[in-house]
């Protein structure tokens, strides 16, 4: 899909590093001006990867091979059943990297809504992403994360939301250094199967909600 501010490429199930590799090579288009803004919205096989803050706590404990990053937060999970989304983007001047990320929680949260979950940014200080937060189910809950990067100006790495994955993955490893919280997913809040397919083109429709 392309509009006249963004164009959206969805190739569907593609390897963490190949992917990394695209989004570098988009990167520097969007900088050099010969690639309009562009998001990629994909899968990924089974991987964990750790953003700068990663602590040695927040590693698997089993041995799991980690993919070091360039962006922000800590360790999580992509894998099927969860839609990724890398935004290539050109920050407007003054550069603001928080209102950025304020603009990628409401898109999530959203998206949440227009499938029925109440979804919201966390009360606690340091915590990014979309929340569903404690009910009489559970503590607070993430159901879609974010770690960037901004160089240059333009934006790389994104989101990821939980459609439906097995929550297991999370299980092995400190989900993005937090540990008095959970992980769900759009499946696991509504108690149906809600996949990538059906979540795709509604986080497509709200991706304007980031310029």
């Amino acid at each position: 899909m392309t509009t006249s501010t963004l164009t959206v490429l969805r190739p569907g199930l593609v390897d963490y590093r190949e992917a990394w590799d695209e989004q570098r090579r988009l990167h520097d288009a969007v900088v050099d001006g010969t690639q309009p803004d562009t998001v990629l919205l994909l899968e990924h096989p089974s991987v964990l990867t750790a953003g700068k803050r990663t602590e040695p706590a927040d590693l698997p404990i089993d041995g799991t091979p980690v993919v070091d990053v360039d962006r922000g937060g800590k360790i999580t999970w992509h894998g099927p059943g969860q839609l990724v989304g890398y935004p290539i983007l050109k920050l407007p001047d003054p550069i603001d990297v928080v209102a950025y990320v304020r603009r990628t929680e409401q898109m999530l949260i959203d998206v949440c809504a227009e499938f029925g979950v109440t979804a919201a940014r966390s009360d606690i200080k340091g915590r990014s992403g979309a929340w569903v937060l404690a009910d009489d189910r559970g503590p607070d809950r993430k159901i879609a994360a974010i770690g960037i990067r901004v160089a240059r100006g333009v934006t790389q790495h994104g989101f990821a939301i939980n459609a439906d994955c097995d929550l297991a993955n999370f299980d092995r490893f400190t989900p993005c250094g937090i540990r008095d919280a959970g992980v769900t997913s759009l499946s696991a809040e509504l108690g149906r199967d809600v996949t990538v397919a059906e979540v795709l083109p509604v986080v497509e429709k709200h991706l304007t909600t980031l310029l």
